[in-house]
């Protein structure tokens, strides 16, 4: 029981200790932090993919980017358009094309599965290239962030806090949801399919509705990243839905580690740090990171969480009066 109710406890007290975070923070470091909490709710999307369902796609970034420009777009183009309305058709944008991509895709797996989800989002990325006119191509499209209307009163987010204070709790609020449904029996379904998918069909469940209503979710979440990706940066760009992108979050949740539930949380931490530091370091960063994460797949596989499972198992197991073990580190 407590192993189950760990992560959430985890979250909530990170929670709790964001909301002090804009009076303990410079402005920097606080829009660093803002740009950690988005990417944490990409990187958690795509490991219900990996790590939970053992599906490796190297597309996601299609879902992330799409919402991304589908914001940049609603915002310029439709006038008083609320942040409400702003997100619920980024999103939603993403839900449509999860379904459709999905259905077509989820028929073929390994390898197959992989490659296919690159060349869609190939064509994603060319049509945001090309299609100058609406997406801007190279030069991207810049907004302004609409404010939050909650009816009895309307919050101005051309304020940094104001809008960190905004993504703490949508993102959060998914982060803790997506936990929630690792827990329900679809979430335990999909676990189950990725240890022994035939025998699941034969006790007559549909792994490719199971798989498609999965892909469809984690193209929504990864969506809700991109339009406060957009709100974030006042600014999207054809990065966003580049296979770079797909590559970068594949590298904060192997940093990570896919075991975990946490696991990507801390390897997006990791990962924006060090790069934002790094680039004030040399213009080489993406090598000094594409070592790191060679050295981690030879040597760490299992991820950072996976070292600190290591050393929590190690030295703070506690002892029964024999001197034997009484509780291990997966149970606490």
């Amino acid at each position: 029981m407590k192993q189950k109710i760990m992560p959430l406890i985890t979250i909530i007290a990170l929670f709790l200790l964001g909301i002090f975070m804009p009076v303990i923070l410079k402005q920097y470091h606080l829009n660093m932090l803002t740009e950690i909490i988005i990417f944490a709710l990409f990187a958690v999307s795509y490991n219900l993919l990996l790590g939970y369902a053992g599906l490796l796609s190297f597309g996601h970034a299609m879902f992330f980017g799409l919402s991304a420009f589908v914001t940049a777009i609603a915002i310029i183009h439709i006038p008083g358009l609320s942040l409400w309305n702003v997100i619920l058709i980024g999103v939603g944008a993403a839900v449509i094309v999860g379904f459709i991509i999905g259905g077509l895709l989820l028929r073929h797996k390994g390898s197959y599965f992989a490659l296919l989800t690159l060349a869609f989002n190939a064509l994603f990325y060319a049509i945001a290239t090309k299609w100058h006119s609406v997406t801007g191509g190279d030069d991207g499209l810049s907004i302004t962030r609409p404010g939050l209307d909650l009816g009895f009163t309307s919050i101005p987010l051309d304020s940094l806090t104001n809008f960190y204070y905004l993504t703490l709790v949508i993102m959060g609020a998914a982060i803790v949801f997506c936990w929630y449904f690792t827990h329900t029996a679809m979430g335990k379904t999909v676990l189950l399919m990725r240890e022994n998918e035939e025998r699941m069909k034969f006790l007559g469940f549909n792994t490719n509705i199971s798989r498609l209503i999965l892909f469809t979710f984690t193209g929504a979440l990864a969506g809700l990243a991109g339009v406060f990706y957009t709100l974030h940066f006042q600014f999207v760009s054809i990065s966003a839905i580049s296979p770079d992108m797909t590559t970068a979050v594949l590298l904060m949740v192997f940093v990570g580690g896919t075991k975990k539930f946490w696991g990507p949380l801390l390897g997006v931490f990791v990962y924006i740090i060090l790069q934002n530091y790094l680039s004030n370091i040399t213009d080489r960063w993406p090598l000094v990171i594409g070592v790191i994460f060679v050295l981690m797949v030879l040597y760490v596989p299992g991820g950072l969480s996976d070292v600190i499972m290591n050393v929590w198992q190690r030295f703070f197991e506690k002892k029964d009066n024999n001197g034997g073990k009484s509780a291990t580190a997966e149970e606490v």
